[in-house]
């Protein structure tokens, strides 16, 4: 009884000296076994470890990727034009005992504030070196490439290696946005200033060909009619010449016959000539006048030749007419 309630405590330590001497390593991390604070042993393979009991002791590091995000940085460029950049860090541990005797006991807490630093140094020498078109121009994925080198270079002593750098953001200080903006405005009304006064100028010169156009246009209409009406008129004036040579008393006539037609037609109208113009003519019966005074000077020469005969051939003189008569041979007579 006594061997046994000896040998059940020294079994119970054994166990438990035992469990404390194993311990496992996961893939997804780095162990360090640690005596009096000096690296023993460094782990990076998954599986079962050992150690001294009450002596040594497991500190365990994450293998992954881990990131880091940057506080906003206010940096200058080479044209004084002040810009915010925000940065993101891609990191792992490259070499953990290294990194151990670097931050100490802190870890990864320790290191993050150390690749701050790091990151904050690299981004303002990088882009202290460039003018601010090229830090918001298509360039951006080589500075950040040179970020990521010059900080590798840096966090190399840390042990960590430097994946990747990214800059999430790259904007103006608030108080220069306004100025900023107000010169974007105002370059963008020059524009289209410039466009408006290039627009109008070829619509001017649009307006002055359409213009001239016209101008040729009418003027080759109105030539081709004054040709086509100085030939008509031509034509007018040869019909009207061989009218009058054929018989001139007659186009006479008929000229005068159409010229009272369109002077009277009408209601209303109204002439003020003298009555012996020669407007009048027929109108006056001048010719109706001649035609009688010729006749009766033939009747005149006939009866002087032969009064009997002529006085046989009468007829017999109207009672009612007798002024007509007498009249008419008082021509005779004179």
């Amino acid at each position: 009884m006594k061997k046994a309630g000896i040998l059940l405590p020294v079994l119970v330590v054994a166990i438990v000296t035992v469990f404390s001497a194993l311990f496992i390593v996961d893939e997804r991390e780095n162990v360090l076994v640690l005596q009096f604070g000096q690296v023993k042993q460094e782990i990076s393979e998954p599986g079962l470890g050992f150690k001294i009991p009450f002596i040594q002791e497991v500190v365990r590091y994450d293998a992954r990727i881990l990131g880091l995000q940057t506080q906003p940085l206010e940096v200058t460029p080479l044209d004084d034009r002040r810009l915010v950049v925000d940065a993101f860090l891609r990191w792992r541990l490259e070499d953990v005992s290294r990194f151990r005797e670097a931050v100490g006991v802190d870890g990864v807490r320790a290191a993050q504030g150390r690749m701050d630093r790091i990151m904050n140094a690299a981004i303002r020498e990088v882009l202290g070196s460039v003018p601010s078109n090229t830090v918001l121009s298509e360039d951006r994925t080589s500075l950040m490439n040179r970020i990521r080198d010059l900080a590798r270079r840096e966090a190399l002593s840390l042990g960590i290696d430097v994946i990747d750098v990214r800059l999430t953001r790259t904007d103006l200080p608030q108080e220069n946005l306004e100025a900023t903006f107000a010169r974007m405005r105002a370059e963008r009304e020059r524009e289209a200033a410039d466009e408006r006064a290039r627009g109008n100028e070829a619509a001017q010169r649009v307006r002055a060909l359409a213009d001239r156009t016209v101008v040729e246009l009418v003027s080759s209409a109105r030539r081709e009619a004054e040709i086509v009406r100085g030939e008509a008129d031509a034509e007018r004036n040869r019909v009207y010449a061989d009218a009058f040579s054929l018989d001139p008393e007659f186009f006479a006539f008929t000229r005068s016959m159409q010229s009272y037609e369109r002077s009277l037609r009408g209601d209303n109208s109204t002439m003020v000539l003298r009555p012996d113009s020669e407007f009048f003519t027929f109108l006056r019966g001048d010719g109706m006048t001649q035609a009688i005074l010729d006749t009766a000077d033939a009747a005149a020469a006939e009866i002087a030749r032969d009064p009997d005969s002529v006085r046989q051939r009468a007829p017999e003189p109207d009672a009612e007419e007798p002024d007509a008569v007498r009249e008419l041979e008082a021509i005779i007579g004179n």
